[in-house]
């Protein structure tokens, strides 16, 4: 139940205000890049343009919580 909590916060978080999505978006986009380093460039967009809101989704809680940790 804590994570759905944590999950809906940071969700509501990125829908509010445009520079923490912004700003999460990038990070996931770099973390995904990282984790698919087998993909060429045009593969990896292609991937992300089909899957990004997925990841977003699932990784909102852990974007919000690295952006307030690098606003520190």
């Amino acid at each position: 139940m804590e994570r759905d909590n944590l999950m809906h916060g940071a969700r509501t978080a990125l829908n509010r205000d445009p520079d923490i999505r912004a700003w999460a978006e990038s990070f996931l986009k770099e973390k995904t890049r990282a984790e698919n380093t087998q993909m060429s460039d045009d593969e990896f967009e292609k991937y992300w343009r089909y899957h990004k809101p997925e990841i977003i989704h699932a990784g909102a809680a852990e974007a919000v919580a690295a952006y307030r940790e690098a606003r520190r």
